[in-house]
């Protein structure tokens, strides 16, 4: 009876920790500042000036479908592509089905609700880790934090994160939900690179302010994309390395697994046999996919558990390899596309960003001058606003754009596209001149229609249109292109033209695959070579043997390869 009081007592303690800990959400401790920071990241509307209860309130009205489960807030586009990339299949469906997406979006998230909560409590276990090295470098430089030499990615995390609470304090900022100050050492084009690595679009227009709040709104569901990868990854290798082991323990006869035991420090009891000898081997697997296998390196075996550790230890590692091959990958195809556009291309690309273009600048240095700004967000709105707009988008924006003479050209009977999209760059063009309430009404209507205008780019466009657009490129449309095709090389200029280079989330995990089955051939190969050894050591136990043995030998040799051929295969399956 004492004991299961005090068992109950023990419950009662925990639970009122746990209550503690749990009872409130994580912006319940956080400063007003940080309340408003985090609705305002998340385009949530507040009152200003609003008081520490109202402000708490409208983020726990939104905190679920935000922090907890974002994907409340997706679109039954954004809903298919994840249950798509998570292999569910899933059938073209309407608005009116979304809370059935988003129900099954639910299952297949990467982590509950309860730990998303408890993440929110420690933003600094988890907000640094989408950071490169250098950037993580920078940061430790900046706020003073010594890291030792040879500076591993390990190690800049760690300093980095023990002493993120003194560097906030000595700025006099907070460490919850981080203000700008966290970023001070990123560039522009480093906030937009950040985006397109995790294959996050950039706000268009933007400025620095937005740069910084789209990374930090994003930063959770980066770490998460990234920690379910490189698990994946590492699961696969294991096997694969697993099943290595197992090859390779096979193929080796009394006297090669005897030493290895000797040298790995196992003890083997007296008379042990064969069979016992390797079913000791297993047992202490986990020495042997350790160090200590690796460092005899005058066995056999070891010097290939020494070549499969470091083959695992790299793929382990895969989630940084990727992220840096894909965003070289990236480049490349950004340069490449740069390399066919048209002059005037080239300079609106600049112009949309503000960056100056030197009189009698030449095609090649303004190609030079696109890549060195490709990761440079559009800071304002430009007459090349209107370049991807629908016939529709651009009438409705003459008629309110409150100029009389673009007003006459969307209400002529006929207008070509090219007709309206010429007067809505002159409309633009004389409001931008002239500023004041004028222009403010002008970027207004932009805010409010480009959204519409980018989700259904190039979808109503005509064959001719498409060809037009494409040819303001200078891209050759080859003979017999469909219209789809036309659609889809129209999307993917836009998308370099509006956003620069930009990296899929999934060209990144793509990658991380890839190094996986880079490491599988070199498994491939062990296998192969355990194959060999079996071969080997039946061979010379043949040359002994009588001819009945030899008969026997034979048959078991040839089982012992297709035994080892059909653990690979399966492998190769599985990855």
């Amino acid at each position: 009876m004492r004991i299961a009081s005090a068992l109950l007592g023990l419950a009662f303690v925990a639970d009122a920790a746990l209550g503690s800990s749990w009872g409130k959400a994580a912006y319940n401790r956080w400063h007003e500042t940080e309340l408003e920071r985090w609705l305002s990241d998340n385009n949530i509307p507040y009152p200003s000036p609003a008081d520490r209860k109202d402000l708490e309130k409208l983020v726990s009205n939104n905190w679920n479908d935000y922090a907890v489960a974002p994907y409340h807030s997706w679109d039954t586009d954004k809903l298919n592509s994840y249950l798509k990339q998570k292999g569910v299949e899933t059938k073209d469906t309407a608005a009116g089905s979304k809370d059935s997406l988003v129900s099954q979006v639910k299952n297949y998230w990467y982590e509950s609700e309860d730990k998303a909560q408890h993440a929110w409590l420690n933003t600094r276990d988890w907000m640094l880790d989408s950071w490169t090295d250098s950037q993580l470098k920078a940061f430790c430089d900046r706020h003073g934090i010594p890291v030792p030499q040879p500076r591993k990615r390990d190690t800049l995390l760690q300093k980095a994160r023990a002493a993120y609470e003194a560097a906030a304090q000595k700025a006099g900022e907070t460490i919850a939900y981080p203000g700008n100050w966290l970023y001070d050492t990123w560039t522009e084009s480093d906030l937009k690179e950040w985006l397109d690595t995790h294959g996050i679009p950039a706000p268009q227009p933007t400025t620095r302010d937005k740069l910084i709040a789209s990374v930090r709104r994003n930063s959770r569901l980066a770490y998460l994309k990234a920690q379910e990868q490189q698990a994946s990854a590492s699961a696969s290798a294991q096997k694969a390395y697993a099943t290595l082991t197992d090859k390779l323990i096979d193929a080796w006869g009394e006297s090669q697994l005897k030493e290895f035991c000797d040298k790995n420090n196992i003890p083997v009891p007296q008379g042990t046999k064969v069979n016992q000898l390797r079913a000791l081997v297993r047992k202490h697997r986990a020495e042997l996919l350790g160090d200590s296998a690796s460092a005899s390196g005058a066995s056999a075996y070891g010097a290939a558990t020494s070549k499969a550790g470091n083959a695992y230890a790299k793929v382990t590692d895969t989630a940084a390899q990727a992220t840096d091959k894909a965003s070289i990958a990236a480049q490349e195809a950004f340069n490449e596309a740069v390399n066919t556009w048209s002059e005037s291309r080239l300079k609106g690309y600049l112009d949309a960003r503000g960056i100056p273009v030197p009189h009698g600048s030449k095609t090649d240095e303004l190609r030079a001058l696109v890549r060195k700004n490709a990761y440079k967000a559009s800071t304002g709105w430009s007459a090349w606003t209107f370049d991807d707009w629908t016939y529709d988008n651009l009438k409705s924006y003459l008629v309110n754009s409150g100029d009389a003479t673009a007003k006459t050209v969307a209400e002529k009977t006929g207008a070509t596209r090219d007709e309206l999209l010429a007067a809505a760059q002159s409309a633009y063009a004389s409001a931008s001149s002239v500023g004041g309430s004028s222009f403010a009404s002008v970027t207004s209507y932009l805010a409010q229609a480009t959204d519409s205008a980018k989700s259904s780019a190039f979808d109503t466009w005509s064959e001719s249109e498409l060809k037009a657009y494409l040819d303001s490129y200078g891209i050759p449309v080859p003979q017999g292109t469909t219209l789809n095709e036309l659609r889809a090389y129209a999307r993917k200029q836009y998308t370099y033209f509006k956003y620069g280079t930009t990296t899929p989330a999934e060209t990144i995990f793509a990658k991380i695959g890839d190094n996986v089955k880079h490491a599988w051939n070199w498994i491939q190969a062990q296998i192969n070579v355990g194959s060999a050894a079996a071969h080997h050591s039946l061979s010379s136990a043949s040359a002994a043997a009588s001819a009945t043995a030899k008969s026997g030998y034979e048959a078991g040799k040839g089982d012992a390869i297709k035994k080892a051929h059909e653990a690979a295969g399966k492998v190769r399956e599985e990855l």
